[in-house]
């Protein structure tokens, strides 16, 4: 049986609005990459990197959408995507596009948000021409990956460690 899909709204991230949600999605990158098994010297690196890449002078780069997920009007998470390659515009022209952070807060989760959230993103990734979206999900998080698979989403890639 398919999961209930919630009703949500995604309202732009206003300037005052991403400068605090970078502080927050950002630190959350770096204890997601150390819980995946990088040490904290690589998380800061990482996120450092991602940092110059999506948000130069702190500011989304040409193409990248920052959103404010809402549920019955109350911030239930975020959604920020965009085209996979540095572009000028909308990453149009079938470029494959990304989820490059997906967030419900805890009390919203196991209500059909993240779903409704995933199926926005497809449409608005569309809306773009694009003609596939990817994520990359870290191996702990099996709720996510459960729902990213139950959506249609294939592995593509698998990294694999082990300390010695």
């Amino acid at each position: 049986m398919a999961a209930e899909t919630a009703s949500i709204t995604l309202a732009p991230k206003t300037g005052a609005q991403l400068e605090r949600w970078l502080v927050e999605s950002m630190a959350e990158y770096e204890k997601a990459r150390v819980a995946a098994g990088d040490t904290p010297e690589q998380a800061i690196v990482a996120r450092r990197e991602s940092e110059a890449r999506f948000f130069p002078d702190g500011r989304p780069a040409a193409g990248q959408l920052i959103f404010t997920v809402l549920a019955d009007g109350d911030e239930a998470g975020w959604l920020w995507i965009g085209p996979w390659k540095d572009t000028d515009g909308d990453g149009g022209d079938g470029d494959p596009w990304w989820v490059w952070d997906i967030r419900v807060h805890d009390a919203f989760q196991r209500r059909g948000i993240g779903r409704a959230t995933m199926l926005e993103a497809e449409r608005i990734a569309r809306e773009h021409g694009a003609a596939s979206l990817g994520l990359n999900v870290f191996a702990n998080n099996v709720p996510a990956i459960r729902l990213y698979e139950s959506l249609g989403y294939l592995t593509t890639s698998l990294h694999m460690f082990k300390d010695v």
